[in-house]
């Protein structure tokens, strides 16, 4: 006869172990609740590593107090390059230069700067680290979620090591082909740009001074995040957006024409980029599931939602995901996962979400746009918000989450 192992149970099964899945286990781990989190693939944790995740992301004001509720902002503190200053360049004109610049300033909302930028490589270095320290989460890198079965009184899970998990919540953090979000019966729609991205970390020798700067031509924003220096030499992760076709070009390109390619496009702001890693190249989209929860299953992170890295974004929304269900959770800790509880969740989330949504494929269309007038425009409509104060620190606060 086949072995049939006892079931496992547990408050919390979260699938996906990328960031906001590392994130939601500490999260939770730390409120008090019993957590196991899966993913298939173990976590690269070093830079140098193949599959290293080489985009960076920038913690906004409001992900940070995620973070330390969460116990493990102390230990991502000594890591991160603040970010002080937003700046947007237009390089629309007739030669790759900067025509127009304009300053958001964290000191006209506060003495803190906007957020706090990290390698992701080091992020899920962190997070593992911090997991191992809290007994009430069990991380199971190379184990995948195979099947889900939900009813009214709770989730059964399958991992693909034969392992059986009976769970009051499911959270599926298993990104944009989320197989909790299919097993769950919810749909997702979903917009293609026909745009990649390249991500990957230079040095320069004009000191970043802790700006983070996107510039628009065509083809995408080209934005210079701060890093903290490499070897004593000033450092900056880069997400550069460009036509499919164009993107993978630029990414086959040798070194030294490469450089040459990256020093144009950022108009030479910090002057001459020399690459410190590799390229990585991923597409453009924009995608939000139809719901964001279904019977004992709730979505966060991409597995609920993805858009093009335009402001900071994606990993923020994924950590207001996060809090949003974890404020629940905690109001309520008896009814967990139950169907009150959830469908709040989707009330609160899925329509902020859908507003940035809209709002960051307008950014990005406008950026991508290669006719001379458009672009003329657009530098034009960015002079025209920047002039008014006030609108420009509503803008500042919506791009930080603040109401």
């Amino acid at each position: 006869m086949a072995e049939t192992r006892t079931p496992i149970d547990t408050d919390i099964l979260i699938s996906g172990g990328g960031v906001a899945g590392l994130t939601a286990a500490a999260a939770f781990g730390q409120a008090g609740f019993t957590t196991i989190c899966v993913d298939p693939t173990p976590p690269v944790t070093e830079e140098a590593a193949e599959g290293a995740d080489m985009r960076s992301t920038a913690f906004l004001r409001p992900s940070r107090e995620v973070l330390q509720a969460a116990g493990i902002w102390d230990r991502l503190l000594p890591y991160a390059a603040p970010l002080q200053i937003m700046r947007i360049v237009d390089a629309g004109g007739e030669s790759p230069t900067a025509r127009l610049t304009r300053d958001f300033d964290a000191a006209d909302l506060s003495d803190e700067p906007f957020g706090w930028n990290f390698p992701n490589w080091l992020l899920r270095r962190e997070l593992v680290a911090a997991l191992a320290d809290n007994p009430l989460v069990d991380f199971r890198p190379g184990v995948a979620t195979t099947g889900l079965v939900t009813r009214e009184s709770g989730a059964e899970v399958t991992l693909s090591d034969g392992t059986h998990v009976r769970a009051r919540l499911v959270i599926g953090a298993d990104g944009r082909n989320s197989f909790v979000r299919e097993a769950a019966g919810l749909g997702v729609k979903t917009i293609r740009y026909g745009q990649k991205a390249l991500a990957f970390a230079v040095t320069h020798p004009i000191p970043h001074d802790n700006v983070s700067t996107e510039i628009h031509r065509s083809g995408g924003p080209f934005t210079l995040v701060p890093l903290p220096d490499r070897d004593g030499k000033s450092s900056s992760a880069i997400v550069w957006m460009e036509r499919a076709a164009e993107a993978e070009r630029l990414a086959t390109l040798p070194t030294e024409e490469f450089e040459a390619a990256i020093m144009e496009r950022s108009t030479g702001l910090l002057g001459p980029l020399k690459l410190e890693t590799r390229r990585a190249v991923w597409p453009m989209m924009t995608q939000i599931a139809d719901r964001f929860s279904g019977q004992r299953v709730a979505l966060i992170a991409e597995a609920a939602h993805v858009i093009p890295p335009i402001g900071a974004q994606g990993l923020n929304m994924s950590l207001a995901d996060l809090a949003c269900l974890l404020k629940l959770a905690e109001e309520d800790p008896v009814h967990l996962g139950e169907a009150k509880m959830l469908d709040a969740y989707h009330r609160r989330r899925w329509p902020e979400v859908k507003a940035r949504e809209v709002g960051i494929d307008l950014l990005n269309r406008a950026s991508m746009v290669e006719a001379q007038p458009l672009r003329d425009l657009r530098a034009g409509v960015l002079g025209a918000l920047y002039s008014l104060g006030p609108v420009r620190k509503t803008l500042m606060k919506a791009g930080l989450g603040v109401r």
